[in-house]
C-alpha cells in the first residue's frame, strides 16, 4: 500500500474536519472525552476514507469489513468520521448525548445500525472481535477477504479479559484481525505508566503470537505502511501500537490526562477551534 502527496494531503484535511466537529460536538453536548478524540482522528479517517471495505449506503453490506470499537468512549470520533463518510448528516453531529439521540455517549447499535457493536464497559470489544473474525472463518475458511479491525485504548489495557483474547487470537492464528493500539499513556486517573505500567508492551503481544508493529499514529505514510504489512501476514494476527498525542491538534491540551473524560467549555472549545483551523491552513501551505 502507498499514499500519494495529494491523497496525504486530502487525509490531512479530512481529519482536520472531524478533529473540529468533535470540539463542536463535545461542546454542544456539555459532556463526553476529548483527549482520545482528537489523538485518535488521523487513524480513523486513514480507515474510513482509503482503508475500509464499507459502504455508507449500505451499512450492513454483507461483505464489508468490520470495525470494532473497543473503548467506546472515544466515540465523538466514530460518530464524526462516520457523518464526514457520509453515513449520516453531519448536522446530526450535534445532537450527541442528548435525548432520543441516535448518538449516545457510548456507541449503541440498536440505535445506528451503522455500528458494528454497541461498547461502553472496556476491555470486551477485542474478544467481540475475536469472536466476529473466527465466526466468519466458520462461515467462509481461511480465504474471507474481510478484515477485522478492533480499536482499543492503552489504559484499557488493565483490563484482563483483553488479554483472554490475545491469547486465542495468537492460538487460533486469525490473520485478517488488526487491532489497533492508542497508545496516548494516559487514562482517566493519570499517565498509564503510573497506574498500571504497560511496557514493554510490545514484547507482551508478540510473546502471545502476534505480528506486532510500533508507528507514529499521526503519520498517515506510516498508517498505510503498517496496515499494508498488516494484511501481508498470513499465520497470525497483527497488533499495531500507535503512539499519539493525547488531544493531538490542540496544544493547551496536549498531553494532559485531565482531558481524557471531559468536554471543553465555550472559551476552551474557541481556543481548540482556532488551533485546528490554523492548523488547517499550515497543511493547505505545506502541500503548495
Amino acid at each position: 500500500m502507498s499514499l500519494t502527496p495529494s491523497k496525504i494531503k486530502e487525509l490531512e484535511l479530512k481529519a482536520n474536519d472531524v478533529r473540529q466537529s468533535i470540539i463542536e460536538m463535545l461542546l454542544e453536548a456539555g459532556s463526553g472525552h476529548t483527549a482520545g478524540p482528537l489523538d485518535m482522528a488521523d487513524v480513523f479517517t486513514y480507515l474510513y476514507f482509503h482503508a475500509l471495505k464499507h459502504n455508507p449506503k449500505n451499512p450492513e453490506w454483507e461483505d464489508r469489513d468490520r470495525l470494532v470499537l473497543s473503548n467506546g468512549h472515544i466515540c465523538p470520533l466514530l460518530y464524526a468520521t462516520m457523518a464526514h463518510a457520509g453515513y449520516f448528516p453531519v448536522a446530526e453531529l450535534k445532537t450527541l448525548r442528548k435525548f432520543g439521540s441516535r448518538l449516545q455517549g457510548h456507541p449503541h447499535r440498536d440505535f445506528l445500525p451503522a455500528l458494528e457493536t454497541s461498547s461502553g464497559p472496556l476491555g470486551s470489544g477485542l474478544s467481540q472481535a475475536v469472536g466476529m473474525a473466527l465466526a466468519d472463518r466458520i462461515d467462509h475458511g481461511r480465504t474471507s477477504d474481510k478484515q477485522f479491525y478492533c480499536l482499543v485504548g492503552d489504559g484499557e489495557l488493565d483490563e484482563g479479559q483483553n488479554w483472554e483474547a490475545i491469547m486465542l487470537a495468537g492460538k487460533e492464528k486469525i490473520q485478517n484481525l488488526t487491532v489497533i493500539i492508542d497508545r496516548n499513556n494516559i487514562q482517566i486517573d493519570g499517565f498509564t505508566e503510573d497506574i498500571m505500567p504497560l511496557n514493554p508492551l510490545a514484547d507482551k503481544w508478540q510473546a502471545f503470537g502476534w505480528h506486532v508493529q510500533e508507528i507514529d499514529g499521526h503519520n498517515f505514510a506510516m498508517i498505510d505502511e503498517a496496515i499494508g504489512d498488516a494484511r501481508a501476514v498470513f499465520d497470525k494476527p497483527s497488533v499495531i501500537i500507535a503512539n499519539t498525542i493525547a488531544s493531538k491538534g490542540v496544544p493547551e491540551f496536549e498531553r494532559r490526562f485531565e482531558w481524557h473524560g471531559k468536554p471543553p467549555n465555550k472559551e476552551e472549545a474557541e481556543l481548540a477551534l482556532k488551533e485546528i483551523r490554523t492548523w488547517r491552513g499550515k497543511i493547505k501551505s505545506e502541500h503548495e
